[in-house]
């Protein structure tokens, strides 16, 4: 955390559902959390791998099977009633689909102001002066306010979505694929936004992302997920320039401009990520793993045991059992 204060805390979380056949999915595996106060911290992995559900139960959208959010040092578990809707007021989110995060019925002023009289933030003659000031925080005027969203482009939506989520000012905010859906050179804007409002409002970040560029540019750490669970998490730069596990070496080798062709080729994953319906045994990355037991089929330990976090350098954590084996080419195309 490089002494950063805490700000949320995930210990140990665990979420679960049933499909409609009754078959148990295991969406978030044991996974550990910390997010410092004004940092970014990206969290990244292939679709399906747990990262929005992730961000929704730290938020209590959707429900904890197992483990406990910390948030400012109190488990918001143990909260009910007016202490509960303060603590769930200061961790916000920001949804991926600019178009299908507002309602296409309600003025973009009355959406803003919906979270200022909920969680009873100002008077109301306060309301439309702060609905004013939020929007001029995220670039937009005044008179945006009395407009629908369908006046709005993707952007300009997604900056209405940030002038909500900053209304009842959080610290901790999870921006889930907030610049997927834009165009480059908008989502660029978007994010300088965001980082923008962290150095000013000092506020922290869970930023999901697909997009290691994206995450590259703005995060300071990243944790990685495979099949619900952390297979790796490390200071950003550590990180990029020195993947432990074979997984995130894969992604990065994926990464679109950064290596050549060939490159990405030869370390492309073979076969599809099984089903959380039923996970592997042991690490749930083996059946894909270049260095596992498919490859070197005396490496029994990875069908059979989970892979305990492993310290391979400062605040860099891999969950491998034989972690810096498989190495990127130096050097790396910019």
């Amino acid at each position: 955390m490089n002494g950063k204060e805490t700000v949320v805390r995930g210990i140990d979380l665990r979420v679960a559902f049933r499909t409609e056949d009754g078959r148990r999915v295991r969406a978030v595996d044991g996974v550990d959390l910390e997010v410092g106060r004004g940092e970014i911290h990206g969290l990244v992995g292939e679709s399906g791998c747990g990262k929005t559900t992730l961000g929704r139960a730290l938020l209590g959208l959707v429900p904890l099977t197992g483990g406990r959010v910390i948030v400012d040092g109190v488990d918001i578990g143990e909260l009910r009633g007016r202490r509960l809707r303060r603590a769930r007021a200061r961790m916000q989110m920001i949804f991926q689909s600019p178009w299908g995060s507002l309602n296409p019925r309600m003025r973009v002023g009355t959406a803003i102001a919906e979270a200022l009289r909920a969680h009873r933030r100002v008077s109301r003659a306060e309301v439309r002066p702060r609905v004013e000031a939020l929007l001029a925080m995220v670039g937009l005027p005044a008179e945006a306010a009395d407009r629908y969203p369908a006046a709005f482009s993707g952007g300009q939506r997604q900056r209405i979505a940030i002038a909500r989520a900053l209304a009842v000012e959080p610290r901790f905010i999870v921006a889930d694929e907030a610049v997927a859906s834009l165009d480059v050179s908008v989502g660029e804007q978007i994010l300088e936004l965001l980082v923008g409002l962290r150095d000013r409002l000092g506020l922290s970040y869970l930023f999901i992302s697909h997009d290691l560029g994206v995450v590259e540019r703005v995060a300071d750490r990243v944790t990685v997920m495979y099949l619900g669970r952390v297979v790796e998490r490390a200071a950003a730069d550590e990180l990029f320039r020195a993947p432990a596990h074979p997984y995130t070496v894969a992604l990065l080798a994926a990464a679109p401009g950064r290596f050549p062709r060939e490159v990405r080729r030869a370390f492309v994953l073979s076969g599809d990520p099984p089903s959380p319906v039923d996970p592997p045994s042991g690490c749930v990355f083996w059946p894909r793993c270049p260095v596992g037991p498919t490859v070197d089929p005396s490496r029994t330990i990875c069908r059979t045991e989970v892979p305990p976090p492993t310290t391979v350098g400062d605040g860099h954590v891999v969950a491998c059992h034989f972690p810096g084996e498989v190495r990127l080419p130096d050097p790396v195309l910019r």
